[in-house]
This record gives C-alpha cells, sequence and structure tokens, in this order.
C-alpha cells in the first residue's frame, strides 16, 4: 500500500495525500477526515520520511567511525555500541557512516543531504576537516575527542594526557627507572591523531618530573605487531623493565613477546595502561589500567547532541574523563631484567 492507492480511492491527488500526512501545507477537514478513513481501512503506516517531515526531524543521528577498511578495536566497538544504546533509549536511530579516504564520500552525504539530525564524530584529529565541514554545515555535532581549538565545539574524551602520566607515576613509584610508551601507529600519529599526541606528551612530560629514562614507539593495532614491536624495545633497550600503552589491540602480542623473551609480568616486566575495564579484567594477567568508561561517554555524547539540535546556538559543553588506574596483576617492584645482568 503507498500513498497513490490511497489517492485513488480518497479520490484526490498524490500531492493532496502527501500534504496532509506531513502538514507542509492545509488540507480542508473534510478531505483529511477522507483520507485517514482510508488510511484506517487500509492500516496504512506512513513511512519514516513522511514522518520526519511532518515533524521536521529524522529522529536519526549520526555516527562518523573510522573507515571501514580498518579493524575497529575493542574500544571503538565499546562507544560505538553505548552510543547505539543511548540513542535508542531517546528513541533515536543511528546511522553509522565511515570517514577518511574514498569512505568521505559517505561522509559527505550525511551531511550535505541532511540524512541526520546531528552527528557524532569519532577519531577526532589535532586539525580535523570534518569538524571544519560540520561547523560550515550548521549541522549540530558532538565530538568523542576533540581538536586542538577545544573551544569551537561539543565533546566528551579520555585525558590520555593525564592518564598515561599517571601510569609513568604508578610504575616509578614502584622503582622502574627505564620505560617505554607503545602508542598508537605511527599513520594515525603522522594524520594528528589526538590521542596519540596527548600520550606522548604525557609520557614525556612524567619521565621528565620522575627522572626516567623514557622510549616510544609506535605499534599498529594488532596483536602480531604487539609481538615485533614490544620484541624490538626489548632487543634495543635491555636496561628496560616497564611499558605504559594506549594500544589496547596490540596487548596480547605485547605478553607474548614478553614470555618469548623469557620474562614474566610482574615479576620480571610491569606494563600499564589505558583501556576497556572488560578488556583489561580478561586479560592473563589482568592490566593495570585506566578504565575506559565507554558506556558513560557514549550517553554523554548522545545527550549533548539532543541538546544541540534542540537549540543549536546553545553555549558548547565540555567532559574530560580522568578515571583512576586500577591496579591489577601487571605492575610489580622493579628488578633488574635477567638479560640485562647477563650483559
Amino acid at each position: 500500500m503507498n500513498i497513490g492507492e490511497i489517492a485513488k480511492r480518497s479520490g484526490v491527488a498524490r500531492s493532496t495525500v502527501s500534504y496532509a500526512l506531513s502538514g507542509k501545507r492545509p488540507v480542508s477537514e473534510t478531505t483529511r477526515r477522507r483520507i485517514q478513513a482510508v488510511i484506517d481501512e487500509l492500516g496504512y503506516q506512513p513511512n519514516a520520511s513522511a514522518k520526519a517531515l511532518k515533524e521536521g526531524r529524522t529522529r536519526t543521528i549520526g555516527l562518523v567511525i573510522p573507515p571501514a577498511g580498518r579493524r575497529l578495536t575493542d574500544m571503538q566497538l565499546s562507544f560505538v555500541a553505548s552510543v547505539v544504546d543511548a540513542a535508542a533509549r531517546a528513541d533515536l536511530d543511528v546511522l553509522l557512516s565511515p570517514s577518511g579516504g574514498e569512505h568521505d564520500r559517505s561522509f559527505e552525504r550525511v551531511v550535505g543531504g541532511r540524512r541526520v539530525d546531528g552527528v557524532i564524530l569519532m577519531e577526532i584529529r589535532l586539525e580535523d576537516d570534518r569538524v571544519t565541514r560540520l561547523r560550515r554545515s550548521g549541522l549540530p555535532f558532538v565530538g568523542i575527542g576533540r581538536t586542538d581549538r577545544p573551544d569551537e565545539m561539543s565533546w566528551v574524551d579520555l585525558d590520555y594526557e593525564t592518564l598515561i602520566a599517571r601510569c609513568v607515576h604508578h610504575l616509578a613509584d614502584l622503582g622502574h627507572r627505564h620505560v617505554a610508551l607503545v602508542n598508537r601507529p605511527g599513520e594515525l600519529l603522522a594524520a594528528g591523531y589526538g590521542p596519540a599526541h596527548r600520550a606522548r606528551a604525557g609520557f614525556s612530560r612524567a619521565v621528565a618530573e620522575r627522572g626516567m629514562e623514557g622510549v616510544q614507539a609506535c605499534c599498529a593495532d594488532d596483536a602480531r605487531a604487539g609481538v615485533s614491536c614490544v620484541g624490538r624495545l626489548l632487543a634495543d633497550h635491555p636496561g628496560l623493565t616497564a611499558v605504559a600503552t594506549i594500544n589496547e589491540a596490540a596487548m596480547p602480542g605485547m605478553y607474548r613477546a614478553i614470555e618469548r623473551a623469557g620474562l614474566s609480568v610482574p615479576g620480571d616486566f610491569s606494563i600499564a595502561g589505558v583501556a576497556g575495564r572488560h578488556w583489561a579484567e580478561n586479560l592473563h594477567p589482568p592490566l593495570t589500567a585506566a578504565d575506559v568508561p565507554a558506556d558513560e561517554l557514549g550517553a554523554h555524547a548522545v545527550d549533548l547532541l539532543v541538546r544541540r539540535i534542540a537549540d543549536p546556538a546553545a553555549a558548547h559543553h565540555r567532559l574530560l574523563v580522568a578515571p583512576p588506574v586500577s591496579l591489577r596483576g601487571t605492575t610489580g617492584p622493579a628488578r633488574p631484567r635477567p638479560s640485562a645482568d647477563r650483559g
């Protein structure tokens, strides 16, 4: 059943049925009742587009995620799930749109086509063309992450600089003097990916404050890369006794590299990082980490976006979260590495 059939049975034009459903133009009460009687008789349900026209809203928000060709990390998936769940509680649908490279066409369709009432943007860079595009479009949007000009938008974010600094200070308190930062992939750092840069800044600051020796390495987001990255660090830096990391996806490989080097965690080597709680608790041994509150941040991002949709001219709101480091099974007192003793 469609609008054409309703128009035929009501004895009116298709446009008249459309106006009666959308409210875009006035329709006489007699005609409206005749149309409604046919609709009731046939059990017709107006589609979402007609309802959206009537309300002036699509009841849909866009969630812009990393490119479809890139495997999402457990933490990224947690953010996606939390946004979808919070949107459902607000009676909103979510349209997922990848961005980056050839996938920018999808992003442009979402923004230029006005297919959504607002957008939540993930994986934000310090200088991000998507933020500039959204600001120019006038479409309400919120970031999970922020640029280096945070006052230009509403956002929620993890304080990666503080969190990695806390990990380093925790390791320093345990007596570790030579530590490494295992960061996200080098291409993300080169592209200005905010968390990678802030983690690097927090690491450098904390190492300097504690008079430690620090080394930094970028690592792809997978276990195989974790094996090779930490394997190289252990081989090149015999005095290294601990790692701080924001690369959750590479973590299982880091564990394997340490084991292959004949070291135990936390007896010979310590690891601390930033990760989702479920992920951290299910590693063996469980990871000492600042637990990412993805549910809280995703829900807050949806709430901020709903407020901006209702009042696009309202002042921007921001939430920077720095959860405490949860002590688990991967950090312990420093002691010289067996390989370093033999050297």
